[in-house]
């Protein structure tokens, strides 16, 4: 069965594996307290160039989009992302658990603009309304669409302008820096926080939040603690951040994803089959029909993103760190 469902549904890299068996033996402090994740920490303040930055280490995607615009909001202000953002769609109601609203912005690409932020949340507010407060983009978004450098500025001064935080949920930040020619300095440059995720790129589990806005920092670990975020085990959330930060494996993982997306990409296009959305990233969105799609369930793992007229629907293919250009041809050739 070729798999293309996910990008998390192997294991983990070897070099992560071998880390955490190395170090196994360890006896640590808990509570991401020990030298492992002080030290992935102080790599990731290197990489971004934040020197001041707070680093906190979770396990998962919605837990720490869950937990972080829990602490930076109050009560009474609300989150904006893209309607098709993963707060909106994809986390059973995880923010409005927490007591914060989503305002869902329309957007046909997934992605977010100052005009769009200027038009839907930049009009006055009364004491009898949620008020905006922060800006949720993922990058990548939820269709593999990539956020340039100059695009996430052009964000800023927006959020500026309107007095919003902007928080980047970078579930798949490895794969948008290969393709937009971002860095971990662009965004600890134009986002008060964003995550650097490791689940999807060759980790077991774990994700990164670095906070770069010092008012957002205070009693942050209280939070964690009391949305049952804080892993006691926190050390196998360092050594593995160690392992892919450390030689710039990171971003290898994440290139060898686009790389073999912009060959299947390409493949689909020279058979004539349509795309959704451009392929930018690790995620292709092609429309079939209904009849093909049926019968390359048969052969081949892969979600059905929605349904079309005509007969049609839009499916996902993920490209991983573990795919390999024989899945590519395999999956074009089923085709």
């Amino acid at each position: 069965m070729l798999y293309f469902r996910n990008d998390y549904g192997a294991g983990a890299h070897p070099a992560v594996l071998e880390a955490l068996c190395r170090t196994n033996g360890e006896l640590t402090a808990g509570y991401g307290a020990d030298r492992h994740c002080l030290a992935a920490a102080e790599t990731i303040r290197e990489l971004c160039r934040s020197p001041e930055a707070e680093v906190h280490f979770l396990v998962g995607g919605t837990q720490v989009n869950k937990t972080a615009i829990g602490a930076f909001l109050r009560p009474w202000e609300a989150a904006a992302a893209a309607s098709a953002g993963h707060i909106c769609v994809h986390e059973a109601g995880a923010i409005e658990q927490g007591g914060h609203k989503i305002l869902p912005i329309p957007s046909r690409d997934g992605k977010l603009t100052p005009a769009m932020l200027r038009s839907n949340l930049g009009g006055p507010v009364t004491e009898h309304e949620v008020v905006p407060r922060l800006v949720y983009i993922s990058n990548t978004s939820e269709l593999g669409t990539v956020y340039t450098a100059a695009e996430l500025s052009a964000l800023r001064e927006a959020c500026d302008e309107q007095g919003l935080l902007l928080y980047c949920d970078g579930a798949r930040l490895g794969s948008a820096m290969d393709a937009g020619g971002t860095d971990f300095a662009d965004y600890a440059r134009t986002c008060d926080a964003f995550t650097i995720g490791g689940t999807k790129n060759g980790l077991l589990f774990g994700e990164a939040l670095v906070i770069v806005n010092p008012a957002l920092r205070p009693g942050f670990r209280n939070c964690m603690k009391q949305q049952g975020a804080m892993l006691a085990k926190g050390r196998l959330l360092g050594v593995q951040f160690e392992a892919v930060l450390r030689d710039g494996l990171y971003l290898e993982l994440a290139a060898h994803a686009n790389r073999l997306a912009r060959r299947l990409a390409a493949g689909l296009a020279a058979r004539g089959v349509p795309l959704l959305v451009p392929a930018e990233s690790n995620q292709v969105f092609p429309i079939l029909p209904d009849a093909a799609v049926d019968a390359l369930r048969e052969s081949a793992a892969f979600e059905a993103e929605r349904k079309l007229d005509g007969g049609r629907t839009c499916v996902r293919f993920v490209t991983a760190w573990h795919t390999a250009d024989a899945d590519v041809d395999a999956l074009l050739e089923l085709l």
